[in-house]
Parts: C-alpha cells; structure tokens; sequence
C-alpha cells in the first residue's frame, strides 16, 4: 500500500512537472484578432460581474494592472486555471473551460493592460506601513494581522491602481463590496446596533458587529434592519490625512501584491 502511494505520489509529480514544461511562456494567441474578440465575449460572460465590463474591478481586482504589476502570462493562466484561495476567484478547470478559452480571455484582457508606469513610486513604505496600522489595520487585514470589518488587503498592490486607491482612500468608497454590506439594526429595545452584513433570508439576518461579534437576529424580533448605501470606509480628507502620509500610505498599498513577480507561481499538485 505504501509502495501504491509513493507511485502515485511520484506520477502526479511528473504530470505536474509535464504540465509546467508545455505551458508556454507567452500567450500563443497574443495579438489574434479572432482570440481576442472570442475572449472579449468569455470575459464578458464569465468574468465581468467581479472585475467589471472595462476590467477595472467591481468587487475584484482591476485586471488592467497585473502585467504592469509583474505578472506574466504563463503565471496569470494558472491562476485563472487555479483559482486563488480565500478569495472568490474560482478555479477554471478543464473540461468546461479549455486551455484555448483561457489564453482567449488572457489575450483579450492583455488589449486593456495599462502601462507600466514610466515614473518610479515615491512615498516611505515604512511610514506608510504605520499609517496603515495607526488608521486602516482596526478594519482591514493584511498578511493574517488586523480586524475584519473591511476587505482583506493582501494583495491590493496588484489589483487597484495607485490613481483608484488615491481616490477612495480621500473620497470614501460608495459601493460596498458584498459581504461588506453596512446595515443597522434596530432592536425592540436599547440602542441601534452597526455591522457589515454576512447573511440574509426573509426570515433573519446575520451581521458582524462594530466588536467583530457575529450575531444573528430574527427580523419578527426587531424594530427594523436599514440597509446602508454607502461603504463603511471612512473619508480621510487632508485634516485627517496628510498629503505625505496619504502619499506613503499608498505606497506602502503597492507593495502588497500577494505574490512575488520574481517567483514563477506553479499549479499546485492535486492527489
């Protein structure tokens, strides 16, 4: 038996070895007009209800970025072919999604691609990185560390550009991201209480409270439960945020990519 697992072990290792050595660096249909527009129409049907109808993100990440951010093709095709943990990117396994499907979609996005930036980032990391700590860690996590009212942020660097972050750190963010839903609740008696939701049917509803307590609530047992338009991120205006910190802040955001470009990201080996 053991002798069976060791091969077994040994085979998925070769066929993952196989299957990096064919996958090709570039994308075979890169500039093909007819795999762009067969892409355009993929995305658009499978993608673009996170990343957006332009691909610069509604609740995942502005996909225009990753080649500027240090992604290559052969390592954005096995993330699409294998999903990213934690996060709602699902793996586009085969047979209902072929190799030629992804590379379509890839060579399609690639038409989007910002540039990369001509200027270098200016701003302190370090002092960013304690801004982050001092303004943002209470409701956002980072590498497993701060709380969990926000988004996690681990890899923001790759997702939102430095003109998007800029942007909704001075001015709020107006559509929350589900799971992120601000909502009050009234109840029969005391004092309201505020959370983001987590669940919902016609009968109850499930919240995370300001205290990171999840609680459940019956909505016959309530006053009212009053959903919130707008995110719960705050406006940090310059009397709340310098522009030198705001600057640093940013700068730090841009380093966490959630991956190093340097490192090729290899499919995982599946038993």
């Amino acid at each position: 038996m053991r002798s069976l697992a060791l091969l077994t072990f040994a085979t998925a290792l070769a066929c993952a070895s196989l299957v990096a050595q064919d996958l090709p660096e570039t994308n075979p249909f890169h500039g093909d007009s007819a795999a762009v527009l067969a892409g355009m129409g993929q995305f658009r049907q499978r993608c673009a209800d996170c990343h957006g109808m332009d691909a610069r993100g509604v609740r995942a990440p502005d996909l225009t970025q990753v080649w500027s951010s240090g992604r290559t093709d052969r390592g954005l095709f096995n993330t699409v072919r294998n999903g990213v943990s934690n996060t709602e990117m699902p793996a586009f396994t085969a047979p209902r999604t072929s190799d030629r499907d992804v590379w379509q979609i890839l060579a399609y996005l690639r038409t989007l691609a910002s540039p990369a930036p001509t200027d270098l980032p200016t701003g302190d990391v370090g002092n960013g990185a304690l801004v982050f700590e001092n303004n943002c860690s209470g409701c956002h996590r980072v590498n497993a560390k701060g709380g969990l009212l926000g988004p996690e942020l681990s890899r923001i660097g790759s997702g939102r550009s430095r003109e998007v972050l800029l942007s909704r750190i001075r001015t709020g963010i107006d559509e929350p991201r589900p799971g992120f839903q601000p909502v009050t609740i009234t109840p029969e008696s005391g004092p309201p209480i505020r959370g983001v939701k987590k669940n919902e049917d016609l009968f109850s509803v499930q919240i995370m409270d300001t205290r990171e307590r999840i609680q459940g609530y019956r909505k016959d047992q309530v006053r009212s439960v009053v959903d919130i338009r707008r995110s719960m991120m705050p406006i940090f205006g310059p009397e709340r945020l310098s522009d030198s910190d705001l600057t640093d802040l940013v700068r730090y955001l841009g380093t966490l990519r959630g991956f190093d470009p340097s490192v090729e990201q290899r499919p995982p080996v599946v038993f």
